[in-house]
C-alpha cells in the first residue's frame, strides 16, 4: 500500500506526543482533500484496511474517515517527509471528504485543486465508460463505434483546432482544443492507454534533453 522506499521505522512520534499530522491529498488530482491526526496504531490501521484512519482528538480513539457518512478515503499510498514528523496520504475519496458537503475541507474543488487537475478527473471518467458502458452516454457510443471511428473523430478535430488556431478567435481556438483533448483520451482509452502514459513520456524525453 506504501511507497516500497518508506521506512516508517523514520517516524517520530514523541515530536507530537505520539500523534503526527496527516496531509490527504487526492491520488489522481493532487487536491488537498483534508488534514487529521495519526498515531502508530491509526497508520497501522490504514495501512492494513486500506482506509484511511485518524486518531480523533476529542472522542479519544481511532476514527476512519467516513465510518458515519460511508464518504471514506481509499489509501493509495503513504510517504513521510525529510524530518520524519508528517505523513502524506495519497487517496481516492469515495464521495466529497468535507462534512460541509465540498470535495475538500478546504474549499471546493475549483478552489485547492491544481489547475490540470481535471485532466486527471476527466480521465478516470473516460476509463469508468469504457468498462462500464453506460447507455445514453456519447462517450459510450465512441467505444462501441470502435477504434477506426474514434481515429477519425481525433483527425477531424485535430484539423479543426488548427483551423481554429489561424482563422478563429481565443474562445473558438479553445473549444476545438477541449474537443479534441478529449477525443484523443478516449483514443488512448481505447487503447489501453492513459493521459498518465503520455505524461510520462513527456516527463522522460524532458529529462533526456
Amino acid at each position: 500500500m506504501s511507497d516500497l522506499n518508506t521506512d516508517f521505522s523514520r517516524l517520530d512520534w514523541s515530536k507530537g506526543d505520539g500523534l503526527l499530522p496527516a496531509i490527504v491529498q487526492h491520488w489522481l488530482t493532487g487536491e488537498v482533500l483534508m488534514l487529521g491526526y495519526m498515531n502508530a496504531e491509526a497508520l497501522a490501521h490504514s495501512l492494513s484496511s486500506a482506509q484511511v484512519t485518524f486518531f480523533s482528538r476529542s472522542k479519544q480513539r481511532l476514527w476512519t474517515k467516513g465510518e458515519s457518512s460511508g464518504h471514506v478515503l481509499a489509501l493509495k499510498s503513504a510517504r513521510i517527509d525529510c524530518d520524519g514528523d508528517t505523513l502524506l496520504l495519497q487517496a481516492e475519496p469515495q464521495g466529497p471528504t468535507c462534512h460541509l458537503g465540498t470535495s475538500s475541507c478546504f474549499g471546493e474543488r475549483a478552489d485547492v485543486a491544481p489547475p490540470l487537475g481535471f485532466l486527471a478527473t476527466l480521465d478516470r471518467l473516460v476509463e469508468q465508460r469504457a468498462a462500464e458502458r453506460p447507455a445514453g452516454s456519447y462517450t459510450t457510443r465512441l467505444f462501441e463505434d470502435g477504434i477506426r471511428r474514434i481515429a477519425q473523430k481525433v483527425g477531424e478535430e485535430g484539423v479543426e483546432t488548427a483551423l481554429a488556431a489561424v482563422v478563429q478567435d481565443d474562445e473558438a481556438l479553445l473549444g476545438e482544443a477541449a474537443d479534441l483533448v478529449f477525443h484523443l483520451m478516449v483514443a488512448l482509452r481505447a487503447r489501453g492507454l492513459s493521459t498518465s502514459d503520455v505524461c510520462r513520456v513527456l516527463e522522460a524525453r524532458h529529462q533526456s534533453s
